[in-house]
């Protein structure tokens, strides 16, 4: 088989192995495949399945580095010939697996930027209000900046995905998310999104819209919609049609975050999800309950928060460091101010 098989078949071949076996998605198996494709030109016209353990290193490092691709976008490069060649071994292609002590680079690890609290204020009062895409545009952000979701799970809700639970004697509006790695998780959504949500779900203007969608049998209706999808025929705009995309999404924070003064580095999703994480962290919540209402697979991920706590930090600066312990030269003029 190998003999039989160019480098471009095996990469198909190991490709449709990812999608049938592994349930990879389109664009991982179009990322694994550059990856590939750009292996087969540094060997520069060697079999893949020839490549040594050297070789591999020298690709995935200074190769790569000398092109432009810098140590982050480096790693799917190495999961890509990692996976590979175990696949190959698993299928006796290749007697060793030469990608078998192949390491990731090393990566730092910045801080994310997060929306504050002032500029998320700024933003939930961008939309107008007054019409039927502002309402909606509010209803969003407030689930993107109250139950911390990712943009993913956000534009894949139903109306179905929607339920009302007693907690505490006291009705709750919950909703059912689907995200990364497709875990599910049932958060409460807060009052003032709980809200917002039902004034939009009672609009007349979304009456106007054919929601519904096919889902394992069932029928559900798609809870956030466009305005109105150009690229698809009027006679066709119906059910998966008047779904809203996540490029427009991005698109709407901009829109209002530009609007409301919000810093650029906050215009993007995930700094509302980011205000979220803190938020939880600043308020000392522990971290397997956290991780949960993040839907993190990794609890390393939802710990990153606690580093970017500042009212916390300064609350236990101020009570505890040496500082405030001890007379300095202008302890007596921090009292009277």
């Amino acid at each position: 088989m190998a003999e039989q098989l160019t480098d471009a078949q095996l990469i198909e071949a190991y490709a449709e192995y990812l999608q049938i076996n592994l349930g990879r998605r389109p664009r991982t198996l179009e990322a694994y495949r550059m990856a590939l494709a750009r292996l087969v030109e540094c060997l520069d016209g060697a079999p893949m399945l020839e490549a040594d353990t050297v070789t591999l290193e020298t690709f995935s490092g200074i190769w790569l580095h000398k092109r432009g691709v810098v140590a982050r976008s480096r790693k799917p490069y190495v999961s890509a010939i990692k996976g590979f060649y175990a696949w190959a071994q698993g299928r006796g292609l290749v007697r060793t697996d030469p990608a078998a002590a192949l390491r990731h680079p090393k990566l730092a690890k910045p801080l994310p930027e997060a929306l504050t609290l002032d500029n998320a204020e700024r933003l939930m009062w961008a939309p107008d209000m007054g019409t039927f895409l502002g309402l909606r545009d509010a209803a969003m952000l407030g689930l993107l900046i109250g139950c911390g979701l990712r943009v993913s799970g956000l534009v894949a809700l139903n109306v179905e995905h929607l339920r009302n639970q007693e907690i505490g004697g006291k009705v709750r509006m919950l909703v059912r998310v689907t995200e990364k790695g497709e875990r599910e998780r049932l958060l409460p959504i807060p009052r003032e999104a709980e809200m917002l949500l039902r004034v939009y779900l009672d609009h007349e203007e979304l009456k106007g819209f054919d929601r519904a969608v096919s889902v394992r049998g069932s029928t559900e209706h798609v809870l956030f919609v466009n305005g109105r999808n150009t690229r698809v025929p009027a006679d066709e705009y119906r059910g998966e049609a008047v779904r809203l995309s996540r490029q427009a999404v991005w698109r709407m924070i901009q829109r209002h975050g530009e609007a409301a003064g919000v810093p650029e580095k906050q215009r993007h999703p995930h700094a509302l999800r980011h205000l979220f994480g803190v938020e939880l962290a600043e308020d000392e919540v522990d971290l397997i309950t956290r991780q949960g209402l993040l839907g993190h697979a990794d609890p390393k991920s939802t710990a990153i928060y606690d580093a970017m706590t500042i009212r916390r930090k300064a609350k236990s600066l101020d009570g505890s460091g040496p500082l405030g312990k001890v007379r300095s030269p202008v302890s007596e003029l921090l009292k009277r101010v």
